[in-house]
């Protein structure tokens, strides 16, 4: 066990331990009295010590001490009880410590380091227990996490780890904290301190990685740059939980096509490390075996079954689901067997116990399920020889391994499989390997209640199956009539209707046009669900994130299998590009029919792995002619001219059916290429490749396509290459502002309005309250007590469609109006420059504003202009715009009243009007601005209007009452919080009431150089992004 690091003498204690091993950091030693040297009179009298004495009875034989060259000090980090147990803790510090502390400089940072690093393990050891065993240390920790990072309470942390980090050459030690929304670093050693925060939806990359300096790190990628984490007790355990929280928020945040609602982790609120590790485990079990989305792993046991036919008990784990008894055989592909818990006859439980050397026992369970085969047997047609030759071959493995879903699954499945499968039993063992012959008997009338459900319906789904119906295999005679048409359109209407968001896709007419060809319609609907759900998921939807994904994979084993092509071609995008077809439909699109249902076989047995191990036994088939073209034409010539010259000799289909290029048939110059031997060549050369490696593979990649996806298309949006740099922030700042509202909250609407198929600028979308909270982050004044309200104006104003959402287009135009950055927004608004000119002339169709709401703006300039370095200038300048405004609405009045059409309704009010002057905000410097106005000729009206005095501008007694007063500064007052649609908006100015035009008030305002100078000031945008990267998440508490 690792100690608590304790300096040690070694100068009386060399008589009591033997040194085993050594090197310039860490002495192994051993106690005499234990071991070779026991028996001598050392070893005894050692033992008899550790006998008697109390005060050494608890001495470990074994023990680790940590010392530097440069010192005689000694620190004991470690101890234990036998030589095994204390050679792994020596192996854990010579794979992880020893290379790492060659970039310190002094012994005195080594021993800190080691012992910062031993201190958390210690504490890590600590946290190994449960949340349940331990909580009240989960809470500490808890605690301060939200303490270090700021994040808040309501952010879920699942789990925390002791690690180091690695800036440049240099480890820094500390804990490494994993919540649900972000990945989080705290170090501080030696006076230096590192503090990292990440959200989940900005990493890019996640994967182990290995080096000269680093024995096993983790690497994670976050908007281009890498992190490197080591040192892990439990480096796997943290990997898979990173993967697993990573992989949640793609899900949860842009993989909107195939979130389920009722997802086991849709609550954020709700994660933990169990229910993490829980959920992992049912996805590997329902991948395995092929089983319905409901089923759930209830218990995993390791046993032996007896396998009949070959009279051996093989070594496995029995998994039990709800409904259904799995077995595995230990390496995964010698055995596996399904039987459904409904079709169980007889089971019977033998308990046997072994005693072993280590004085444990083991269970091993056996168990025997009788099943009844019905084996039928039809006269050979001379004809179709071959074909009754592999139906004999199948029964025979049916009469020996069984048949239906208690089969035995084994290689001798595997050889069948990829010799082919007979046309009469093709349907039957694809709704088997697949798996839907499970979710068709668990959802009985399911199909004929979605087609009851979905007739007579119209959708933009149904419009894209109607115009591709004909586009599936048309030269087949089975879609040439309308029954093969009409059972086309049934099930991919239903299969519509079952996951709308999914709905249509390309592609999808034409799987289905095979899969009718094989099985009946309810069984090639159960099939379209299994492929499009299961089996390649993210396939079937506008973004084709699941064929993506394939491909980089695809990149990824043609870079280990094909060196050879890696080096000739150092862009493989190239290969991406032309497979994306092999991916979407199964090689049915490049490969004849007759020859495509060859590798269907395939898929349905092992899944996306054989469409993968048969790619690359294309491109080294024609690896020769491949490294002799010179562009990319030249290499799709060579792979169509290959795909033209496969064929299927034992297809027993009708010449009118087989679709074997004709003009390949009669040249005898083209080698002709059989489909078995190249899945046979495929299986040889790449079999060795895992199906766990492939998933795994999968999961670090669509990390990096989605990133990718989402880069690319926002490149697309913000393209203005002068000002890329500052928009590329401002994006990303709208953009976290928009997932900040979903990290905490399952109904988000912001979550709820995020549909993948919109363009993309209207993807991310930001309501009332985001857009206030980060335009208060990016205002350029300083903070004051209308922000608020000015938010709200903005926002409103910016609303043209009334929708209550804003998006990124919309939240530049306002950036682009509210403040004149350093970099020039109008280039990059030149794009939507119809859309700025209308606004533009709208503005002389803008209503004028009460009283009301003029004194609301004045109290919002007070509170623009506070703490601003000409603040009294700036109020002076406030003070000398309303006076003047006021002025020129009384003498508007005064010529009212003179005024022959004068009403007589308004009499008293016009009468009444030179007398009390309309009321105005006034600040605690406006006597002295008005004391000190009088002798500074600004303004080309006199000096009476410009310097009113203080009656004119403060409220008297024999002030309207309706008018509301306050200070600039923003004591409290009703105008603030009143909307521009109540009932004192300026559409119901009373007759009497005075009122002012945007245009008035503008170019009073133009008129004051201060105010000029104010808004146009540049301001610094960087500075500003800054500041609210740095305080976006605090302004989410």
């Amino acid at each position: 066990m690792w100690l608590k690091p304790e300096e040690v003498l070694l100068k009386n204690a060399l008589k009591l331990w033997v040194t085993e091993k050594s090197n310039d950091y860490f002495v192994l030693q051993r106690r005499r009295g234990y071991g070779e040297d026991s028996g001598g009179l050392t070893g005894l009298l050692v033992g008899t010590l550790d006998t008697v004495l109390d005060s050494t009875a608890k001495v470990a034989p074994f023990r680790i001490l940590h010392q530097t060259p440069d010192s005689q000090v000694y620190w004991n980090i470690a101890c234990g009880a036998s030589l095994e147990e204390i050679s792994k803790h020596w192996d854990w510090l010579q794979q992880n410590i020893i290379r790492t502390l060659a970039v310190f400089d002094s012994g005195e940072d080594i021993t800190s380091f080691v012992q910062g690093k031993i201190r958390g393990l210690i504490a890590e050891e600590g946290t190994s227990a449960s949340d349940e065993e331990d909580p009240e240390r989960f809470r500490e920790a808890v605690l301060r996490f939200e303490l270090l990072f700021g994040v808040p309470q309501r952010e879920k942390l699942v789990t925390y780890f002791s690690c180091s980090y690695w800036r440049g050459r240099v480890p820094n030690q500390g804990w490494i904290y994993l919540s649900t929304n972000f990945l989080c670093f705290y170090s501080y050693m030696l006076g230096n301190e590192v503090k990292l925060v990440y959200p989940w939806d900005e990493v890019s990359r996640l994967e182990r990685t290995s080096s000269v300096l680093l024995a096993e790190s983790i690497r994670v990628c976050v908007r281009g740059e890498d992190h490197f984490f080591s040192m892990l007790l439990r480096l796997q355990q943290t990997y898979l939980i990173m993967q697993q929280l990573a992989d949640y928020t793609i899900v949860r945040f842009f993989d909107k096509e195939t979130f389920n609602a009722e997802h086991p982790l849709a609550n954020p609120l709700h994660v933990t490390q169990r229910a993490l590790e829980i959920h992992a485990r049912n996805q590997s079990f329902r991948a395995f075996f092929r089983l319905p989305q409901e089923e759930n792993l209830c218990e995993v046991y390791e046993s032996f079954l007896w396998v009949p036919f070959s009279h051996v008990n093989t070594l496995g784990k029995i998994c039990v689901s709800e409904n259904y008894l799995c077995f595995a055989s230990q390496d995964g592909s010698q055995c596996h067997l399904i039987v459904p818990l409904w079709e169980v006859r007889i089971l019977q439980i033998f308990l046997q116990t072994a005693k072993k050397s280590k004085s444990y026992f083991e269970f091993l369970y056996y168990f025997t399920i009788l099943l009844f085969f019905n084996c039928i047997f039809d006269q050979i047609n001379a004809i179709l020889l071959k074909e009754r030759m592999k139906e004999q071959s199948w029964q025979i493995h049916f009469a020996e391994y069984g048949r239906g879903t208690g089969m035995f699954c084994t290689k001798k499945t595997r050889d069948l499989i990829v010799r082919g499968v007979p046309e009469t039993l093709r349907g039957e063992l694809w709704m088997l390997f697949s798996g839907a012959v499970h979710d068709m008997t668990s959802h009985p009338g399911y199909y004929g209640r979605l087609l009851e459900e979905c007739m007579g319906s119209s959708s933009l789904a149904c419009d894209e199956i109607e115009r591709d119906l004909h586009r599936s295999l048309p030269e087949h005679p089975a879609f040439q009539s309308d029954t093969g048409i009409s059972a086309l359109r049934r099930v991919l209407t239903a299969y519509a209707h079952r996951n709308p968001k999914i709905g249509y896709c390309q592609a999808m007419n034409i799987l289905t046009s095979v899969l009718l060809l094989y099985a009946k319609e309810e069984e090639a609907f159960w099939l379209l669900v299994a492929v499009c759900e299961r089996m390649l998921p993210d396939y079937f939807n506008r973004r084709i994130i699941g064929a993506l994904v394939d491909q980089a994979v695809f990149e990824e084993l043609i870079r280990e299998h094909l060196t050879q092509l890696t080096e000739h071609m150092t862009d493989l995008s190239f290969f991406s590009s032309v497979s994306l077809s092999w991916f979407l439909t199964l090689f049915i699109s490049v490969l004849p029919i007759e020859s495509a249902v060859n590798v269907v076989d395939c898929f349905f047995y092992d899944g996306i792995k054989a469409i993968l191990q048969l790619g690359l036994a294309v491109l080294d088939y024609n690896i020769d002619n491949l490294l002799c073209c010179h562009d990319d034409a030249e290499a799709v010539t060579v792979l169509n001219r290959f795909f033209d010259s496969v064929t299927n000799k034992d297809s027993p289909l009708p010449v009118t059916v087989q679709q074997a290029s004709s003009a390949t048939a009669n040249d005898k110059s083209i080698q002709k290429v059989d489909i078995s031997n190249l899945i046979k060549e495929a299986y040889e050369k790449y079999g060795d490749i895992r199906t766990e490696e492939v998933e795994n593979m999968r999961k670090r990649n669509k990390l990096y396509v989605i990133q990718t996806l989402e880069d690319t298309t926002k490149q697309n949006v913000v393209s203005t290459k002068a000002i890329a740099a500052q928009l590329d922030e401002l994006y990303m700042l709208f953009k976290r502002q928009h997932f900040v509202s979903c990290y905490w909250s399952v109904c988000s609407p912001a979550l709820q309005n995020h549909d993948p198929s919109l363009p993309y600028l209207d993807q991310y979308q930001l309501d009332q309250s985001q857009f206030s909270s980060l335009f208060n982050l990016l205002q350029p004044w300083t903070t004051h007590t209308h922000a608020r309200s000015l938010a709200r104006s903005a926002f409103r104003l910016l609303d043209e469609n009334g929708d209550g959402l804003l998006n990124f287009k919309d939240f530049i135009c306002g950036l682009g109006k509210w403040s004149r950055a350093k970099v020039d927004l109008q280039e990059y608004l030149k794009q939507w420059q119809e859309d700025l000119q209308r606004r533009e002339g709208n503005i002389k169709d803008l209503p004028r504003i009460n009283q009301v709401q003029f004194i609301g703006l004045t109290k919002t300039l007070y509170g623009v202009f506070h703490g601003d370095e000409e603040e009294e200038s700036l109020y002076r300048a406030v003070a000398r715009v309303t006076s003047l405004l006021l002025r020129m609405e009384e003498v508007g009045r005064k010529l009212q009243e003179s005024s022959p059409q004068k009403t007589p309704q308004s009499t008293p009010t016009s009468t009444a009007q030179p007398e009390t002057s309309p009321t105005l905000p006034t600040s605690p410097e406006t006597e002295t601005l008005a004391e000190g106005e009088g002798g500074q000729p600004e303004s080309p009206v006199s000096q009476q209007e410009t310097a009113p005095s203080h009656s004119d501008i403060t409220p008297t007694s024999t002030s309207r009452p309706s008018t509301p007063t306050s200070s600039p500064t923003g004591t409290s007052s009703p105008v603030l919080d009143t909307p521009t649609d109540t009932p004192s908006s300026p559409s119901t100015v009373r007759d009497g009431d005075w009122s002012f035009s945007f245009e008035q008030i503008l170019a009073s305002l133009l008129n004051e150089p201060s105010v000029v100078r104010f808004f146009e000031r540049a301001i610094d945008t960087d500075s500003l992004i800054a500041h609210a990267r740095k305080n976006q998440l605090k302004d989410a508490h």
